[in-house]
């Protein structure tokens, strides 16, 4: 059991250590904490996006395995950065989706 509760304490970690260093992570941040309050007005659930951590995660892998900043290191790094970016605009097209209907009729009476 003790077991189980170091591996949240290393995930927090991981966490905080993305948090402080990202400043994406902080841009995530503010648009989860503004959607799920607005997901609790509107009594919609939601699910929390991780692109971001996974996207530093493998930067930081490829750091390591690449320190010398080789060619093919800098396309890892550009394409995980890339899948963020596209998972970023799925979730904005999706709060659309989600979204819209449910604004609509604030705006049109």
């Amino acid at each position: 059991m003790n077991r189980f509760f170091k591996s949240f304490g290393y995930a927090w970690k991981g966490v905080k250590s993305v948090f402080r260093t990202e400043q994406n992570m902080k841009i995530h941040t503010a648009v989860t904490v503004f959607m799920l309050i607005v997901s609790f007005i509107f009594k919609i659930s939601t699910t929390e996006w991780i692109a971001e951590m996974i996207n530093t995660a493998f930067e930081t892998l490829v750091d390591i395995v690449s320190p010398n900043r080789e060619a093919t290191a800098g396309k890892i790094k550009d394409i995980t950065a890339g899948a963020v970016l596209v998972a970023a605009l799925i979730s904005v097209v999706v709060g659309i989706i989600i979204f819209l209907p449910k604004l609509l009729p604030l705006f049109t009476g």
